[in-house]
């Protein structure tokens, strides 16, 4: 029994033909995937299902009945709810106020304060939560948001849930978790519409995939009926090959060394980075890989022990310093951290090689800042209509492009880089997996951390695993396996 239903969309922006003419229906109590690479028009299709945008043309059918566009407002009545990737919830209140935030005063007036607890209790337990709902949503982690986000879904009624990127954050163990949860959903006769660029966990949970490319519908298919390679093909239009290319070994000169190092969560933490290795930090979420990169970086303050680059001892105070000595760093965070999303492409490419941009009074050459944003909007290939764009109107890949790009632009020959791919659809991913061999060959340094277990081993030559802060073991890539890894993050030391 079909429950919604979007009929020849089409969303036209200047410029960009975000969709065109696209035509996808959805079953009452399937799981079906959404997938497409970044710029394929995922986003503005479940914007369309929520409200947030109206169509250029096309309509919406929704049990039977047919609108051309829908309202925020009109979208939650219907029952239709989004837990997006970046979580939207307030958070210095209560689990139980974020569950009960989305309900008119009227329907709040019918459960007072201790209603509302016994209801969000009931709730969290129908999804096995291990947090209190008078917890701040602050303490939780990115699973726990997510249940969240859910619980407020059913309290909603929610016909339709719509999940962007739900494990691009989580652990291995809070992925399973997750999936009970879609399940359940699915068993209760609601519709999930999962959007994810980790293919291997459709073929877990999905019952149809539908895959946009370019803005175009190419094709729904039953899960069953199809593979990864199969999607890729569909999804980029040709054939990609491996998914992590080969790479030439590092050499043994060693370019940077950490001795000891305590500080930002982490303790006595040592390793050496040689030139042209890629070198993986494995570990689960809270395991202290971000902070000890921080450390590093300059961004966090050592306490104690010593960093050495290239022999010399550094003292950085700012990640200014860490810059100018040669070092750069990819944030998780592209949005916060990496990106400014309200200036142009290409001021954010060129901000960070100021030196090569400006004369010697301070005055900016507006012919070398296009120079270089053109240079590396190429190398990165970057979508983008003109570099005047603003890159908040970039699709999440391409905005990670536009970091790495700032990133290498003033040109550094140490690199970390802090959950490279997360939100990147399989094209992208294989592109920015082919930049980091092409720079560890060309004699740059990589640092690695991410959460994405294939991607740890098969792109890293060694791997540290730190667990709650503290440096567990290191594997040499002959050693890889996934349960070495898993064992070593879960704080298993294999010496005990």
């Amino acid at each position: 029994m079909e429950i919604l239903s979007l009929n020849n969309i089409t969303k036209d922006y200047p410029g960009v033909k975000a969709l065109d003419d696209v035509s996808i229906s959805f079953e009452k109590g399937e799981v079906h995937a959404l997938v497409g690479e970044n710029g394929a028009g995922k986003s503005t299709f479940i914007k369309t299902i929520s409200g947030a945008i109206e169509p250029t043309s096309g309509t919406i059918v929704f049990e039977g009945k047919e609108y051309d566009y829908l309202t925020p407002s009109k979208s939650i009545e219907l029952g239709i709810a989004v837990v997006y990737q970046e979580l939207i919830q307030f958070e210095a209140m209560s689990v139980v106020d974020n569950i009960f935030m989305g309900m008119s005063d009227k329907e709040k007036m019918v459960l007072d304060k201790k209603d509302r607890f016994k209801r969000a209790k009931e709730l969290l337990e129908i999804f096995d939560a291990e947090f209190s709902p008078n917890d701040l949503i602050r303490d939780l982690s990115v699973a726990n948001r997510q249940i969240v986000e859910l619980a407020k879904a059913v309290v909603m009624n929610a016909k339709v849930v719509i999940m962007d990127e739900p494990t691009a954050a989580i652990t291995v163990a809070e992925q399973e978790k997750l999936y009970k949860l879609v399940h359940k959903l699915k068993n209760d006769g609601i519709t999930v519409i999962y959007i994810s660029h980790r293919l291997s966990e459709l073929f877990l949970i999905c019952d149809r995939v539908s895959v946009l490319r370019d803005g175009k519908f190419i094709t729904t298919m039953n899960i069953s009926e199809t593979d990864q390679d199969d999607l890729i093909k569909h999804m980029v239009g040709r054939e990609l090959g491996n998914t992590y290319p080969e790479k030439k070994p590092a050499s043994e000169e060693v370019v940077l060394e950490v001795e000891n190092v305590t500080g930002n969560g982490v303790h006595d933490i040592s390793f050496k980075l040689h030139k042209g290795e890629i070198l993986g930090f494995a570990g689960l979420v809270g395991a202290g890989r971000t902070e000890l990169m921080h450390v590093i970086y300059g961004a966090a303050k050592k306490t104690s022990g010593k960093i050495i680059k290239n022999g010399k001892e550094c003292h950085y105070k700012l990640p200014s310093h860490a810059v100018k000595d040669g070092i750069g760093l990819i944030p998780e965070d592209r949005k916060f951290q990496g990106c400014f999303v309200d200036k142009p492409i290409d001021w954010n490419i060129a901000i960070s090689n100021m030196d090569a941009i400006s004369s010697k009074s301070g005055i900016i050459s507006t012919k070398k800042e296009e120079e270089i944003a053109v240079k590396y909007r190429d190398r990165m290939r970057i979508k983008t209509p003109y570099l005047s764009q603003l890159a908040n109107n970039l699709s999440g890949g391409n905005q990670q492009k536009v970091v790495i790009a700032k990133v290498l632009a003033a040109d550094p020959d140490i690199l970390i880089f802090d959950e490279p791919t997360r939100g990147i659809d399989i094209g992208a991913r294989r592109e920015i997996y082919e930049l980091m061999n092409e720079l560890a060959e060309s004699g740059k340094s990589i640092i690695m951390v991410s959460s994405d277990m294939e991607e740890l081993l098969g792109m890293s030559e060694r791997l540290i695993v730190l667990y709650e802060g503290n440096q567990m073991g290191e594997l040499k890539k002959e050693d890889f396996t996934q349960e070495r890894v898993l064992s070593l993050a879960s704080g298993i030391r294999e010496d005990a």
